[in-house]
């Protein structure tokens, strides 16, 4: 074909495509007006005030769930599946065919937009029916873009199919060794949400461009500013088989930086809610994650899929019922951290049951009840053999008593006494009496308070689980006088919340996300694991990450203590984000780290390092911040804890505007962020100012400076004075 001709060619599907999103975009519209309207008028056809606010959230939650975004790009991929050998097949939608697998338009820009955009509530019945099915025989003929939600022209037929659809799948599991039925897979790039270019592979030749394409790797190393973005249009492969993971299957991935981990842990929760949205919409999908500054940088991801119901909380958010008002010593942290500190909570509560020493005699107007001693004796046996919470087992002792009450009202006035009756006896004081010395009434703050204020209590609970040394680090040495009083440190929180969970039955979630997993103590997996008992989780991590004292050193003890012990474990170690030189240069580290995980690797061969001694770190810091500035993209400048103030007034100084970590949705490029607060942030170029310092601030420096050093997506700078950590210049050495 003559080049004239291929330029015509290309021009003509470009113009095609790009009216097929004017009129997906004119069709999302009216999706959203016709809910916008729904939602107006919805009291108006409800029966009743309960049902008026129920269809009322129902209807605002879809309103939100259509919201658009024009700078983002409506669909980002195209399948065209073959035609069917049988003859009396007809056309249905054929797509033209090109000459050519790779079709990039050279005047136009391949970067395009892929967040920021809410997704459909699912497929409708029409995309149902066009996808349901994984046979490639279905879809002969058909051409279908995929894109971040289900839109639907006025007749209901799909214009753009959700990425989640089964039919989707093809999109990021087709290859030219199995292509699955597809002739052709599209991409397109995008700018400000204008569609500007497109790339074929045509599979049924066996062509297919993999990690060569233009359009993916733009979109993967596209600059970023604020908060994280939705990968659907980058999935690869093995990302998806862990996205399309069962809701049963509980799963933990050990990801390398770069490797999306996070990415797949949140597309998974979207995935999850797209295929069992009733079910999750009554148990709840949850995420975790380290701290606020990665909750507020992951916030977008979800809504911009549609998905606006999802509860994202950090884990001391999670078992927040105490306000926290005190630090205690890193030793004593520890120790509370400790799982025997598990068992020493569920024997202070055990030693709380008391025996029966006299019978009950109830006055009842003219009559009077009498329970021996004997029958109390089995009541109390009984209840704590079956194990119950310990307040539900006080309210079994309670019904059990008033039950044999019952028994001789009945035989004395042959009828049944009434509820008023029933409630009267379990509030009369013999009752009453006879619970509070058997089976008292708690509550954790209580029971925690007891035990670290009371040294014959706590040698009780602890005795051969405990040394005296660990039990007098426990120990206060000037109690407050009642709990309310206490000012209550982080770690009694987590203690105060296993309490709760052997008093009560805390309501779950039916799927649990939970990121930088490997720096939750057994402690906290147990606090997880009391929220997803009936459910699945997803858990995210890298050991050679972990810096938490109680960091984790296997993920099959993590597993264990969250209740999760057959969960696959799966190895990410391909990363699509941090330059290869980067990675080899964090890698360094990974000797003295301590950990069995496999080296990360990358395909990317961009990107720079640039590794420099200085004389002056603070000036330094400016004129490197000045130049990574001429480049497009975020800057995070990343420093040891305490230098954070003083690197920031001298940036505003040389009037550089900065923002913290906590600022994702600032217009500033430049954040200045402390080392603690960096794990699973990510900025374009990173300057990581003074390694040593960073190192020596904390038992766990080098892995936290492993942390650091992969924060880098473009171009990373390493500014020192002081010489750097030894493993970094090929020496050896342990933990700063």
């Amino acid at each position: 074909m003559p080049a004239v001709d291929l330029d015509t060619h290309l021009d003509t599907d470009l113009s095609a495509e790009r009216a097929h999103l004017a009129t997906s975009r004119a069709a999302l519209r009216r999706m959203r007006e016709r809910a916008e309207d729904l939602f107006a008028t919805g009291d108006q056809v409800a029966g009743d005030a309960y049902a008026a606010e129920t269809l009322g959230r129902t209807l605002a939650r879809r309103v939100a769930e259509l919201a658009d975004d024009p700078t983002t790009p409506l669909f980002f991929g195209r399948l065209d599946f073959a035609e069917s050998t049988d003859p009396d097949t007809t056309d249905r939608n054929t797509p033209d065919r090109a000459t050519t697998h790779r079709h990039t338009t050279d005047r136009d820009t391949v970067a395009g937009r892929t967040s920021d955009e809410g997704s459909g509530a699912g497929a409708s019945s029409s995309s149902s029916s066009s996808s349901s099915s994984s046979s490639s025989s279905d879809h002969d003929g058909r051409r279908y873009h995929v894109g971040r939600r289900h839109v639907a022209d006025e007749r209901g037929e799909p214009l753009v199919l959700d990425w989640r659809a089964p039919v989707s799948r093809s999109f990021y599991q087709a290859s030219a060794r199995d292509p699955q039925g597809v002739a052709v897979r599209r991409r397109f790039g995008f700018s400000n949400g204008v569609l500007t270019s497109f790339e074929d592979e045509r599979l049924d030749r066996g062509e297919e461009l993999g990690t060569t394409s233009r359009i993916l790797a733009a979109e993967i190393e596209r600059p970023r500013v604020g908060p994280m973005r939705d990968i659907v249009a980058t999935i690869q492969p093995e990302q998806d088989e862990l996205v399309r993971a069962d809701l049963s299957e509980s799963i933990c991935v050990q990801g390398a930086p770069g490797t999306g981990k996070t990415a797949v842990g949140l597309h998974r929760a979207a995935y999850l809610l797209y295929l069992h949205r009733e079910r999750l919409r009554r148990a709840g999908v949850l995420i975790v994650g380290p701290n606020r500054a990665f909750m507020s940088y992951i916030a977008a991801v979800l809504p911009a899929l549609g998905e606006v119901e999802v509860e994202q909380a950090t884990v001391e958010e999670l078992i927040s019922s105490v306000p926290v008002r005190a630090v205690e010593a890193p030793a004593v942290a520890v120790l509370k951290h400790d799982v025997r500190m598990a068992r020493v909570l569920q024997r202070a509560v055990q030693a709380q049951i008391g025996t029966p020493t006299d019978s009950i005699t109830v006055s009842d107007g003219s009559f009077r009840w009498r329970i021996g001693l004997e029958p109390l004796h089995r009541i109390v046996e009984e209840t704590r053999r079956e194990g119950l919470p310990y307040g539900t087992g006080r309210e079994r002792v309670r019904a059990r008593v008033v039950s044999l009450l019952q028994r001789q009202a009945e035989a004395r006035r042959a009828e049944s006494p009434s509820d008023a009756w029933l409630r009267r006896m379990g509030r009369c004081r013999p009752v009453v009496d006879f619970l509070d010395a058997v089976w008292p009434a708690l509550t954790p703050e209580g029971l925690v308070h007891g035990l670290l204020s009371d040294p014959d209590r706590l040698a009780a609970a602890a005795d051969g689980l405990l040394d005296d040394t660990e039990q007098a680090l426990l120990r206060w040495a000037k109690p407050a006088r009642t709990a309310k009083a206490t000012r209550w440190t982080a770690a009694d929180a987590v203690l105060i919340d296993e309490a709760t969970g052997l008093l009560e039955r805390l309501s779950g979630f039916g799927h649990v996300v939970v990121d930088e997993a490997q720096d939750l103590s057994p402690m906290q997996c147990r606090a997880i694991a009391r929220r997803s008992e009936h459910g699945s989780v997803t858990l995210l991590g890298d050991l050679a990450q972990g810096t938490a004292p109680w960091a984790a050193t296997d993920w099959r003890e993590s597993l264990a203590h969250l209740g999760k012990p057959d969960a696959v474990v799966v190895p990410l170690t391909v990363g699509f984000r941090v330059p290869a030189a980067v990675v080899a240069f964090a890698n360094l580290l990974l000797p003295a780290l301590a950990v069995d995980v496999p080296p990360a690797e990358s395909l990317r061969h961009d990107g720079g390092l640039d590794v420099r001694t200085v004389s002056d770190l603070t000036s330094a810091t400016v004129a490197e911040v000045r130049a990574a500035l001429a480049h497009d993209g975020s800057i995070g400048v990343i420093v040891a804890d305490d230098a954070v103030d003083g690197l920031r007034a001298a940036l505003a100084a040389a009037g550089v505007a900065t923002a913290t970590a906590d600022d994702v949705a600032t217009a500033e490029r430049v954040t200045v962020v402390p080392a603690t607060l960096v794990k699973g942030l990510e900025y374009d170029h990173v300057v990581v100012v003074e390694p040593a310092a960073i190192v020596a601030a904390e038992p766990r420096g080098l892995h936290r400076l492993y942390v650091v050093l992969t924060r880098a997506v473009s171009r990373l700078a390493v500014l020192h004075h002081e010489p750097l950590p030894a493993p970094l210049t090929g020496g050896s050495a342990g933990e700063g």
